[in-house]
């Protein structure tokens, strides 16, 4: 759910696009008003459920966010989590000319010049996402492939039920999978310099 209204007071709001089947751009995001948190990649439209992530997603996301909050501390990076616009555009950083904007779980940004007033305009250096029933595809494809084009340097996906975590580091424009990480590894960020993550204690007391 956006947390921001930029346009002028006279100017009314589009509850729902006239149809999810078109080419959509941040512009046309900006009228829009859902009770959902809603995502375009590549001009698609992709909504979430209306309920909230689950009590795991979360937990696991306070996890990780507060480790990263503590390890930044007076560093020139920073971390954000959703909900947090994150606009990739390709030709020009006109809201017309962009057709993804996402809301990663948890991303950092150690450019500030890509942060203003609506959130991030360029690839942060590292994004976080933990999957949720039903939006597998929409991280591991459609995520994955504008992150990789977009030049965000490291993807973290996390199968909170599975207590895994898989890096995806971006190396000559493509992005190289690790090892599968689990309970009793301690990851380490390669473009988040020094920051290292223990899985014990991301997953601990999950029940």
């Amino acid at each position: 759910m956006k947390t921001f209204d930029p346009l002028p007071e006279n100017q009314n709001k589009a509850e729902e696009p006239i149809t999810e089947y078109g080419v959509y751009s941040y512009a046309d995001y900006l009228t829009w008003e859902f009770e959902e948190m809603v995502e375009i990649i590549k001009g698609k439209i992709f909504k979430s459920a209306a309920a909230a992530p689950r009590r795991i997603h979360q937990k696991i996301s306070g996890n990780i966010l507060t480790k990263l909050h503590v390890y930044l501390e007076g560093k020139p990076c920073e971390v954000y989590d959703a909900p947090f616009d994150v606009r990739l555009p390709v030709k020009s950083k006109k809201n017309e000319d962009i057709f993804t904007v996402v809301q990663p779980d948890i991303c950092v940004i150690c450019d500030k010049s890509k942060l203003d007033e609506f959130g991030c305009i360029g690839a942060p250096d590292l994004i976080v996402e933990i999957l949720s029933p039903g939006n597998n595809k929409k991280e591991l494809q459609n995520k994955y492939e504008v992150y990789e084009e977009s030049g965000v340097k490291e993807y973290w996906i996390i199968q909170p039920y599975e207590l895994t975590l898989l890096v995806y580091t971006l190396n000559d424009g493509k992005y190289i999978p690790s090892k599968l990480f689990t309970v009793g590894d301690v990851v380490e960020s390669k473009c988040v310099k020094g920051f290292k993550l223990d899985l014990n204690e991301v997953f601990t007391d999950l029940d």
